[in-house]
């Protein structure tokens, strides 16, 4: 498990913008688990943060997730280049509040992002090819307590607990209430906390 410290630090090292600007003013960063390089583990081992101010004292949250597809998802995409995984960044002003497959509110994909592909199914992804643009790049929710990704994920940034999501969700609405409906995204490798 990280700290908020120790994710800031990281964002900062890396000339990313760490945001801070009063209350709900979130920091939302996706942890990477660099231990598994670019295979497909079809296991939530990576985590989805949360950073911000609340009466002008930081608030930390750090939730099991995943940041890549699982099995189900590599082998059923139907996309000839491949199912989708973001690559590290940030990309600022990505995401908006919207209705994730028309069913509930999530993080929806709002400008470009940068993914590479699985084109041959092999579930090694093809890190010498990326590519920029809106691919539906959500992050929302699995089930209950999911035990594997399978295709909760072609691509989205996923939480392990639907009530975890839930949380994170009451955050970010308090967010768009202050800042707008506009969240930057950041995700970074586990290998890069220090």
């Amino acid at each position: 498990m990280y700290t908020k410290e120790q994710i800031e630090t990281t964002l900062k090292t890396k000339g990313y913008v760490w945001f801070e600007n009063g209350d709900y003013d979130v920091n939302i960063v996706g942890v990477r688990n660099s231990a598994t390089g670019n295979k497909v583990t079809n296991a939530f081992d990576d985590f989805l943060t949360i950073s911000y101010k609340e009466s002008g004292q930081w608030k930390f949250h750090i939730w099991p997730a995943t940041t890549e597809p699982g099995t189900k998802g590599v082998k059923e995409y139907h996309n000839t280049n491949g199912v989708a995984r973001l690559v590290e960044g940030q990309y600022r002003a990505s995401h908006t509040i919207r209705l994730h497959q028309g069913k509930y509110e999530a993080l929806g994909q709002a400008k470009n992002v940068k993914v590479y592909r699985d084109a041959n199914k092999d579930m090694v992804f093809d890190e010498t090819k990326i590519t920029e643009g809106l691919y539906g790049i959500n992050i929302h929710k699995a089930g209950v307590d999911s035990t594997y990704v399978e295709n909760w994920s072609e691509g989205c940034q996923v939480f392990k607990k639907s009530a975890d999501f839930e949380t994170f969700m009451s955050i970010c609405r308090k967010a768009r209430d202050i800042h707008g409906n506009s969240f930057t995204y950041t995700l970074i490798e586990s290998n890069d906390i220090k």
